[in-house]
């Protein structure tokens, strides 16, 4: 795989199926995202592909939690490929990185969610047992 991964997509670290840490970067010229590399966690259930992977933006000293409406700053992100309605099983890591590319591309606001701050501060359950609405196709 690691041969053949998608520009801007870059395997750091696999475990088997068990947990994976991947970079990212938004390869256009946004602003908000210019020079900067994302690290993404990948959690997978043992009835992966089945099931979707859990999948988080993890923050280090060289990579933030980016801004985005659909991200939350603890890196817990919001997307219907991620949800257990919308995954299927032809998706894969290559296409879940190459989807957040693609969100992080066609966003202009600097903001988190709204609730941010709450929601970081009392959820208590893992991301891929967060019933999200997904009403926002804007972002």
């Amino acid at each position: 795989m690691h041969d053949h991964l998608p520009p801007g997509v870059e395997l750091v670290k696999a475990d088997e199926f068990t947990e994976w840490l991947m970079d990212i970067k938004v390869l256009d010229d946004n602003p908000l995202y210019r020079n900067e590399v994302y690290r993404l966690k990948f959690r997978f259930p043992n009835s992966y592909p089945i099931e979707a992977p859990e999948v988080v933006f993890v923050k280090d000293d060289t990579h933030p939690i980016p801004w985005h409406p659909h991200i939350y700053s603890n890196g817990i992100i919001c997307l219907d490929l991620l949800d257990r309605q919308g995954w299927s099983p032809v998706h894969n890591v290559e296409s879940v990185c190459v989807s957040l590319q693609s969100m992080l591309t066609g966003n202009t606001k600097k903001e988190r969610p709204p609730g941010d701050e709450n929601f970081v501060k009392y959820n208590t359950q893992r991301p891929r047992d967060i019933n999200f609405l997904f009403h926002d196709n804007s972002v």
